[in-house]
């Protein structure tokens, strides 16, 4: 079992011990070899590191394994000692049996890769997966349910509206130097559409941030068909770049805090239109 899956379809360890090795033997296989440069190009890939990374992908997934990606590969990577001031001096310039730098990091956009290609060849729509994917999960045994939220969301009539805005909020956001807090001060909010833009926030977290913690994430998502009419009255009569620097500040923070809101689950905006 610790050699399995050995191919596409093959049988997963049958239990936790085989598991364990499994996923000890990929990850360490992926980020070794990573780690020295040994990267996939084109149809190479002399050491399988794209069916090993399939290999973990099936594996926390489909046995809904409470891991982290992060963490995994973190742990993986510290179990390769660091180079000894001996062992570095003998080296020179060249570090190629060490671990490069960011070798965790190139080995999780690698397993993203495979797992958007997986899902894409399973049926998901191209945009259905960039949504999830672009939040990076970090239990993948989580991905599946996100997928059917996302799909569920994206049949409801606020949805095309509510995609664009949080594409148009994302964007304004991105325009600021600097990251914006989402903070907002209740007694800067002057403008009818904006007070109401707050208020509904914290209505629609009543019951979208609960669902949100029990992983019932279609229902997270249903939750913010409540913002359409706000969100539209919002960008009808408030500047957001007002003069006031105060006012901009608030008005910034409160849109920060409406993305935060509708990016939970997927980032809404893959799928504007």
């Amino acid at each position: 079992d610790h050699y399995k899956p050995r191919f596409a379809g093959d049988a997963l360890p049958r239990n936790m011990t085989g598991l364990v090795l499994a996923l000890a033997d990929k990850l360490e296989t992926l980020v070794g070899l990573f780690g020295v440069g040994q990267v996939p190009s084109g149809d190479k890939d002399p050491f399988a590191l794209r069916r090993h990374a399939l290999g973990v992908i099936r594996m926390l997934a489909e046995k809904s394994l409470p891991l982290d990606i992060d963490r995994l590969l973190g742990v993986t990577v510290s179990a390769f000692p660091p180079p000894s001031s001996e062992a570095a001096e003998g080296a020179g310039t060249s570090t190629k049996h060490f671990l490069l730098r960011d070798t965790a990091q190139t080995v999780a956009g690698f397993i993203y890769e495979r797992l958007a290609g997986t899902l894409r060849d399973q049926g998901y729509a191209a945009q259905e997966v960039d949504a999830v994917l672009a939040l990076k999960p970090q239990r993948l045994a989580d991905v599946a349910a996100r997928l059917a939220a996302v799909r569920s969301f994206s049949t409801l009539p606020e949805a095309a509206s509510l995609a664009a805005a949080n594409k148009r909020v994302g964007n304004i956001l991105k325009k600021v130097e600097g990251k914006v807090a989402p903070n907002v001060n209740a007694a800067l909010l002057k403008e009818g559409a904006e007070v109401a833009l707050h208020a509904s926030l914290r209505e629609v977290g009543l019951q979208a941030d609960p669902a949100f913690e029990r992983g019932d994430y279609a229902a997270s998502l249903q939750a913010l068909a409540a913002l359409r009419a706000p969100v539209d009255a919002f960008f009808d009569t408030v500047m957001v770049n007002a003069e006031d620097p105060a006012l901009r500040a608030n008005r910034l923070g409160l849109l920060a805090q409406l993305h935060a809101a509708m990016n939970r689950v997927a980032d809404l905006s893959k799928l504007a239109a």
